[in-house]
C-alpha cells in the first residue's frame, strides 16, 4: 500500500498533466471547441478521471482562482481578535505570492496563454464573474458584522474583490508582454495596498460623519 505522501504526489502529477493537456488544446482550438474526452485522451487518463479532479470544464482554468479566494476569505475569517476586515484583507493581498514572489517562475509562460483563452471564451468570462460574485458575497457577510446590513457592506466588498481582479489582469497582461519582473511585482503590491487604503479611509470618513 502506497504511503500517503506518494499517493498525494501522484494525484498532483495527474492533476498537473490534465491541466497542461487542457491548456494546450484550449489554446489551439478554443475553450468551447474542446470536449473533455479529448482532454482525457491527451492526458492519458479516463474521462471519469478528469471529472474526478475537475467537476466542470471551467475548473481547469479557474480552479486556482477559486482556491485563492478561499484562502483569502479564510485568512479574513481567522483574523486576530480586534483586527478589522479590511485590514486583514490588505495584510493577505499585499504579501507576494506566485509570480509576484518569483518573477522567474516557470508558470509565467502559461499566464499569457491562459489570458488569451479567457479573452476568447464567453463561458470562461462568465465563470470569472461568478467566482468574483461568490467572493464578494462571502466578504460582504463578514463586513456586515462591522458595518451593518446596508449598502456599504456590498460596496466595500465589491471594491476589495475588484482590487484582486485588477491585479490578476495586470499580471496576465504583463506576462503577455514579457515584462513581469521584481519591479512590476513591487509596483502592483504597492498599488494594491494604496487602493485598499482608499477604501479604509472612506470607511473612516463615513464613521466620523
Amino acid at each position: 500500500m502506497a504511503e500517503p505522501g506518494l499517493r498525494e504526489r501522484k494525484k498532483q502529477e495527474t492533476r498537473q498533466r490534465i491541466t497542461e493537456a487542457a491548456i494546450v488544446l484550449f489554446a489551439e482550438r478554443g475553450f468551447e471547441q474542446v470536449p473533455v474526452a479529448d482532454i482525457a485522451a491527451a492526458a492519458d487518463v479516463s474521462t471519469a478521471t478528469v471529472f474526478n479532479y475537475f467537476p466542470v470544464k471551467e475548473d481547469l482554468i479557474y480552479d486556482g482562482m477559486a482556491a485563492f479566494n478561499e484562502r483569502l476569505l479564510a485568512a479574513v475569517r481567522d483574523r486576530p481578535a480586534g483586527q478589522r476586515v479590511v485590514s486583514a484583507f490588505r495584510e493577505y493581498v499585499v504579501q507576494p505570492r506566485g509570480v509576484l514572489a518569483d518573477p522567474g517562475s516557470p508558470v509565467l509562460a502559461g499566464l499569457s496563454r491562459i489570458a488569451r483563452i479567457v479573452r476568447d471564451s464567453p463561458s470562461l468570462q462568465a465563470r470569472e464573474r461568478l467566482e468574483a460574485d461568490r467572493a464578494v458575497t462571502a466578504l460582504r457577510e463578514l463586513l456586515v458584522e462591522e458595518l451593518g446590513d446596508d449598502l456599504r457592506s456590498w460596496s466595500v466588498a465589491s471594491a476589495l474583490v475588484g482590487t484582486t481582479r485588477g491585479m490578476t489582469r495586470e499580471v496576465q497582461r504583463a506576462a503577455a508582454e514579457g515584462r513581469v519582473d521584481a519591479r512590476l511585482a513591487k509596483r502592483l503590491l504597492t498599488d494594491a495596498g494604496a487602493a485598499i487604503d482608499v477604501v479604509e479611509a472612506g470607511l473612516a470618513g463615513s464613521a466620523d460623519a
